[in-house]
């Protein structure tokens, strides 16, 4: 039978401590981040480029573990765990005004002209505003933030004013800002689940849907809609979060960490994210959609009634500044 010296056994054990100690000492702190798009989406992208930078600035001392497609949870759940102390970090957009009213400023239709617009705003005082009640509220820190595509109305017919709009009966998502918005630009808007909206635009129960450029694309309604009608109604922006638990375990030199992975994350997404809807505009026009001008201004005139009557007091005269603007 075959056995071990002492010497041996104390070789042994002392190779077995050192891979530990090594293991210990290449991550000190694991933070998992859940979200619910998938591994091709342009936010797993960056929030993988996130946990590569954190990595490489701490030494391998913070490694960030990526979960998509709700792996780790569903977003509300997640934002519970990280108030808790049992998750660490999510994506997150206008879900956080159910603590933080001031997050339903992140996606007000016709509230942001612009891209440039929308950053200035998501950048400076009202931005800081926000991230500063989400901190307090929904106890998650804001530490970078993703653009989203805006949203644009596919039809049959070209709409390039509110008036073109006279008739037409169109799906929008069951949100009563959305819904009253469209009745007061001169639409019929019928709530209607996405599930059922190809079909009954295939079947001319409605004639007209809205939606960002990746969805319009992934539904195939290029199928049964002709024209994208750039009414870019609603630019919105979505926030990296970490639990503000987690965040204050972290040493100051730490902290500067993260917000410098986060920073450069955020470049990184805004990259791909512009890149990404040069290629939709010309997927779409290859499948046979025509792109049509609108008269933006006349859109945001006409809705602003309609958007100021269903945002919350508290945020009211924000969005009036925005509309002035």
């Amino acid at each position: 039978m075959l056995t071990f010296s002492r010497l041996g056994k104390t070789l042994i054990a002392g190779l077995a401590a050192t891979v530990f100690a090594g293991s210990a000492m290449a991550a000190d702190m694991t933070l998992k981040l859940g979200h619910l798009a998938n591994e091709d989406n342009i936010w797993h992208k960056a929030a993988v480029k996130f946990g590569d930078e954190l990595k490489t600035l701490t030494n391998g001392r913070i490694v960030v573990e990526v979960y998509p497609n709700e792996s780790l949870g569903k977003e509300m759940d997640l934002i519970n765990g990280m108030q808790l102390g049992t998750a660490d970090m999510t994506i997150s957009g206008e879900s956080l005004q159910n603590w933080a009213p001031m997050a339903a400023l992140l996606a007000v239709p016709y509230a942001y002209k612009s891209m440039a617009h929308m950053d200035e705003v998501a950048g400076g005082e009202i931005g800081d505003k926000i991230k500063a009640q989400i901190i307090e509220k929904a106890k998650v820190r804001p530490i970078a933030y993703f653009a989203r595509g805006p949203r644009n109305l596919t039809s049959n017919r070209p709409i390039k004013s509110p008036d073109d709009l006279k008739g037409l009966k169109m799906r929008v998502p069951n949100v009563p800002l959305f819904v009253d918005v469209w009745k007061a630009l001169g639409a019929s808007p019928t709530p209607m689940a996405f599930s059922e909206v190809f079909t009954s635009l295939q079947n001319g129960t409605i004639g007209a849907q809205e939606n960002p450029l990746a969805l319009i694309k992934s539904a195939n309604f290029n199928e049964v809609q002709k024209f994208v009608n750039k009414t870019e109604h609603v630019r919105s922006w979505i926030y990296l979060v970490i639990s503000e638990m987690k965040w204050q375990k972290l040493s100051d030199a730490d902290k500067k960490n993260v917000m410098e992975a986060a920073k450069r994350a955020q470049a990184y997404e805004r990259e791909l994210f512009l890149a990404d809807e040069k290629k939709l505009v010309a997927e779409l026009e290859g499948k046979g959609m025509t792109f049509v001008d609108v008269d933006g201004a006349a859109f945001a005139a006409k809705a602003k009634t309609a958007v100021l009557a269903n945002v919350k007091p508290e945020i009211k005269p924000i969005v009036e500044s925005l509309f002035g603007k």
